[in-house]
């Protein structure tokens, strides 16, 4: 657990900051490994979660399929042993095999596919030197942070919601700014340096030019005037450039195997591996974009964070490998992308939150320190082009364009109501807009289709994410009633089947955090047959099976505590991406689709939500006995 601190930073650690020591060494002693969950568990839950979705003759088919799998000394009872020792042998059974099945094997674009985003509040920067005041504070923010990761000083995070007050791993934190995500032709590699070799510079991308920023001069860490007066120097550096540079960024946008040849060609060059090797090993790459020329609303801003609007405006200015990405925007669009691989949505939120607590204000002026430093220019960084590797970039940024037209994106804010209201009607908020999200599909549809959302296992060593099938019967029965034209169901009959499809989301959670999912345990028994070199096995090519990870509706709650939200893109071509934020009194949504699907649009989506979210509140305000209806007007 502590292999990776230095003999310096281990003594301070321990001397200095012994709580954290004590309560890191707890954590990892109290935290459990994933479980494997019983194989009979796993299949009854299988059938359950696609029953009402398939058509009754191919249910039949996928049943007997299912119990042949699962009988007494068939293949499952095989495969489940296979995995019931690499639980014994391994820190995480199932970490590898959902890492690579979730994102490195994935050979689509980072943007918009893979890297979601966090949009900042628009800031009302004044000028330029304000944007770059905002930049440099940014960058600090950055450091404080890092100077905590490099400690092992973050204090442990603990569950909320369902299951509340558990330790949480802490373990994605440490790969903030330590990872990058190299391209493969058939499959990616992460790669996450140990703390003793964390790297002392950042990138600044400006104009489609990168620049290395070195953070540390004579031993010294930068302050935020040294900062300051160093990204000045990039952005008159990048204006004067009289040289054609190459939009270098553009390569990172496409598909991995693409991006994977292309970089091979560069590596033949020792420049190029030079200024590869400067960006593979940063901490972190800041784009300072370019106004934007759209008007600044949040779904503006959304897009310019997914895709930089592609190659005619800021979408060369990036470098989507790495693992964060700071947008400051001379127009106060603002934010940050991240490559997904190494952590999840909400420990950026908790970054945002921790490292710009006093970064909500536009600055005072800085007055400059008489102990300001004369530093070195920073440099940028060099490029050999030939005509090969300019045509993988012209055809790199027409397929980024392709990818920026393609996307159809509604942030929508429901302001009827917001978290406070549902927990009066004493149910989970999470399971309570997920069911709406089932309605609103249903209204679009007239059907419900294989729902994924997000659920964290961070409460087991190195867990990342299960899924909870958020298309239940209980939800299907729910969104019937609401849309019966023959008004056959009465407002007790509704209100009981919405408690129902409520409290069946919530089991499916805490089933899903607790270990005891079913995406996870059925990918871990594919991985294993293929281990195992055995044929696959007929439940994983069934077709029930392939259509139930066809996941139409992907959606995950990243709740903030400031006035930003989450976003990124659908995870198929017929589906909808759909972040939530829930706050006290309103609901942000960010729901996304492809124009070029005719069933799917985001505006229509955002239509039949708002109209749900309406509908179950008159029913909840009409269940409710007129003498406490009376006492809560009054409250």
């Amino acid at each position: 657990f502590f292999t990776q601190m230095s003999k310096k930073n281990l003594f301070y650690y321990f001397f200095h900051k012994p709580t954290s020591f004590l309560s890191d060494l707890l954590l990892f002693q109290v935290l459990p490994k994933v479980p494997v969950p019983p194989l009979t568990q796993t299949l009854d839950m299988y059938l359950k979660s696609v029953q009402h979705l398939m058509k009754e003759e191919q249910f039949k088919k996928t049943k007997a399929i299912v119990e042949k799998f699962g009988a007494p000394g068939g293949v499952g009872e095989a495969l489940q042993r296979k995995l019931l020792e690499r639980r014994e042998k391994t820190t995480n059974w199932v970490y590898d095999y959902w890492l690579e099945d979730m994102y490195l094997n994935n050979r689509l674009p980072l943007p918009v596919n893979s890297s979601p985003a966090m949009v900042f509040p628009k800031q009302p920067f004044r000028d330029r030197t304000d944007a770059l005041r905002f930049a440099a504070r940014l960058i600090c923010g950055v450091l404080e942070y890092k100077a905590l990761i490099d400690k092992r000083a973050l204090p442990v995070d603990f569950a909320r919601g369902q299951l509340a007050g558990t330790p949480l791993c802490m373990e994605q934190y440490y790969r903030l700014f330590t990872s990058y995500r190299y391209p493969g032709l058939k499959t990616d590699t992460l790669r996450v340096n140990a703390a003793s070799k964390a790297p002392e510079h950042v990138i600044v991308a400006c104009k489609n030019q990168f620049f290395v920023l070195d953070l540390v001069a004579n031993d010294k860490q930068l302050s935020e005037v040294e900062i300051l007066g160093q990204l000045e120097k990039i952005v008159k550096t990048s204006e004067n450039s009289k040289d054609g540079f190459p939009p270098m960024g553009l390569l990172t946008s496409d598909g991995r195997t693409e991006w994977a040849r292309a970089r091979e060609a560069l590596t033949r060059d020792q420049v190029n591996r030079d200024s590869l090797s400067l960006i593979e090993n940063c901490l972190g790459v800041l784009c300072l974009d370019e106004p934007c020329g759209l008007q600044p609303n949040d779904t503006n801003r959304a897009l310019m964070m997914l895709h930089g609007g592609g190659a005619e405006k800021n979408g060369a200015n990036r470098w989507y490998d790495k693992s964060m990405q700071f947008i400051v925007g001379m127009d106060g669009i603002c934010g940050v992308v991240c490559e997904h691989s190494p952590f999840e949505g909400i420990v950026m939120v908790k970054i945002h939150v921790l490292m710009t607590p006093n970064r909500k204000k536009t600055p005072p002026e800085m007055v400059r320190s008489s102990s300001f430093r004369e530093l070195p220019p920073p440099r940028r960084l060099q490029w050999k082009c030939d005509h090969q590797t300019q045509a993988l970039i012209e055809a790199a940024g027409h397929r980024l364009q392709r990818l920026v037209d393609n996307l159809d994106m509604d942030v929508f804010t429901f302001k009827a109501y917001g978290k406070e209201y549902i927990k009066k009607q004493k149910v989970s908020p999470d399971a309570f807009i997920q069911v709406a999200m089932q309605l609103a599909f249903y209204k679009c549809r007239g059907r419900l289709v294989s729902t994924y959302e997000s659920a964290s296992i961070r409460r087991f060593q190195d867990g990342r994410v299960d899924n909870i099938r958020s298309a239940t019967p209980e939800a299907l029965a729910f969104v019937k009633s609401m849309t019966d034209e023959r008004d056959t169901f009465s407002d007790l009959e509704k209100m009981k089947q919405m408690k129902e499809a409520i409290n069946a989301q919530t089991n499916y959670t805490i089933a899903a955090i607790s270990g005891m999912g079913i995406d996870n345990h059925l990918l871990g028994l594919l991985r294993s047959a293929k281990e195992l070199n055995m044929e696959k096995p007929e439940i994983f090519s069934d077709e029930t099976y392939v259509t139930s990870n066809h996941f139409i509706l992907s959606t995950s709650q990243v709740p903030t505590t400031e006035e930003m939200f989450c976003c990124y893109g659908p995870v198929v071509p017929n589906g909808y991406g759909a972040c939530y934020n829930p706050q006290s009194d309103h609901i942000i949504f960010c729901v996304s689709s492809f124009w070029e699907d005719t069933e799917t649009s985001s505006a229509v989506f955002v239509t039949a939500l708002n109209e749900g979210l309406l509908e179950i509140r008159e029913l909840c305000n009409r269940s409710i006995p007129p003498t406490k209806l009376l006492l809560r007007t009054l409250t």
